[in-house]
């Protein structure tokens, strides 16, 4: 297959849908001789955060030489998004190899009866663990796609696992409280391999310590064995410092803003100093440049200033909170204007609750064209009188641009959907100009 042929190869299996399970990917996988078992790895979950974690590890690794990939989900603009070596997007003639493979796999162990037909997720995974060992890596950071203890990158016994959070999200597949969802998280721990965590509710770590105990893994916990403490703090950037235990305390200057980055990037490093236990290549000046050089899309991401336009992929309660956290905190008594969309199986009222004030001015849209988001008319009767449902992404911008003032914040948020809908839209824009 060529790259636009694997596109739809990828995506004619989205009709499969999500499926937890391993018997697929185990199946996939050992027809593909195994690659995940090949490299070395570092696995990365929680309810928000675990892509920028995965992100910030990633670039410390670099940082120290070293050669890498990083596997996240979803995509924002392309699939090529999710499979990275060495800082950069698989290009489009190794990604359509890699799906070709893999598609070989797959119709191979459909047909001897080993499994049924893997879904979109799984390929990619496959093609991710297949990628990276062909390449050679030294180390491949994983993203966990839903959960953990049923995902399909759960096939790896990592040098480190983390578990960034856990709050609701995904309650229809992981459980329909936090103690469900956290023995779901606590799923990627094995045995005897450490586990870094900043879960925090006695819901959430109970079930997490319990799982690490049985494992005989070690549990790093923010808050007890590190913190850290903000110095300053501003849309551009933060500088805080680390505290680990007595002995150890150090300053770091991150481009992240949003209180949670001062958290997410101390469980980065935690995590990569676990790795350099047995890497002397991972120093102190790796941890400190690595995490400088990081940069995450769709999550606070300011893309203009005055008015300063925000993207941000909140799409649940507890993302919410952290994205109105930062906008209270950077923008205090300014004007705020939301273009707002969310996928319909999400919890729409906690985030509505959380997310939006009386006095915000709010423009409802559907996040994507896909079944699951809602309709802009329904969202907006669900955020109440300040809401003006729109007929599409491009009419909601243009009219929220135009009643903004340069002092003013304009925010695109709601779903990774909608911030990958607007990143195109965008893109568009500028190639018609050209």
């Amino acid at each position: 297959m060529n790259y636009v042929e694997s596109l739809g190869y990828l995506d004619g299996l989205g009709k499969f849908g999500i499926q937890l399970g391993m018997e697929r990917i185990e199946g996939l996988l050992r027809e593909l001789g195994n690659p995940e078992q090949k490299i070395k790895t570092i696995h990365v979950t929680g309810t928000n955060g675990k892509g920028s974690v995965t992100s910030m590890i990633t670039n410390i690794l670099l940082a120290a030489n070293l050669k890498v990939g990083k596997f996240t989900s979803p995509h924002l603009v392309k699939y090529n998004e999710r499979i990275c070596l060495n800082g950069k997007d698989i290009s489009d003639d190794d990604f359509a190899m890699a799906i070709s493979a893999v598609r070989v796999a797959a119709e191979s162990v459909v047909k001897k009866g080993v499994c049924q037909q893997p879904t979109q997720f799984e390929i990619l995974t496959a093609a991710a663990f297949l990628y990276f060992y062909l390449q050679k890596v030294d180390y491949a950071v994983i993203e966990v796609g839903m959960g953990g203890l049923w995902d399909s990158t759960n096939v790896i016994t990592p040098v480190v696992s983390v578990i960034t959070n856990v709050a609701l999200d995904h309650t229809d597949r992981c459980g329909a409280t936090v103690e469900r969802i956290a023995m779901q998280k606590a799923g990627i721990i094995k045995e005897k391999v450490p586990v870094v965590t900043a879960a925090e509710s006695n819901e959430a770590l109970g079930p997490i310590i319990s799982f690490a105990m049985f494992k005989e893994a070690p549990v790093y916990l923010y808050g007890k064995a590190f913190w850290g403490t903000e110095v300053e703090s501003s849309m551009a950037g933060q500088k805080f410092t680390l505290h680990a235990g007595n002995t150890y305390a150090s300053d770091y200057e991150i481009k992240l803003p949003g209180e949670h980055q001062i958290k997410n990037t101390s469980l980065a490093i935690v995590a990569a100093k676990l790795v350099s236990k047995q890497d002397d290549r991972i120093n102190e000046v790796a941890l400190h440049i690595g995490v400088a050089n990081t940069l995450w899309p769709g999550r606070l991401e300011r893309i203009h200033v005055k008015p300063d336009i925000i993207l941000d992929g909140a799409h649940n309660p507890n993302g919410a909170e952290a994205l109105r956290k930062a906008l209270d905190k950077y923008y205090p008594g300014k004007k705020v204007t939301f273009v707002f969309g969310m996928m319909g199986d999400k919890d729409m009222t906690g985030v509505i609750k959380t997310l939006i004030h009386a006095d915000d001015v709010v423009y409802t849209v559907r996040a994507d064209q896909g079944a699951r988001a809602a309709e802009a008319k329904g969202l907006a009767q669900l955020v109440g009188p300040n809401a003006i449902p729109m007929a599409s992404l491009a009419e909601a911008y243009s009219t929220a641009l135009a009643s903004v003032k340069e002092d003013d914040v304009l925010c695109v948020c709601g779903s990774l959907y909608l911030v990958g809908e607007f990143k195109k839209m965008l893109l568009e824009e500028r190639q018609s100009m050209n």
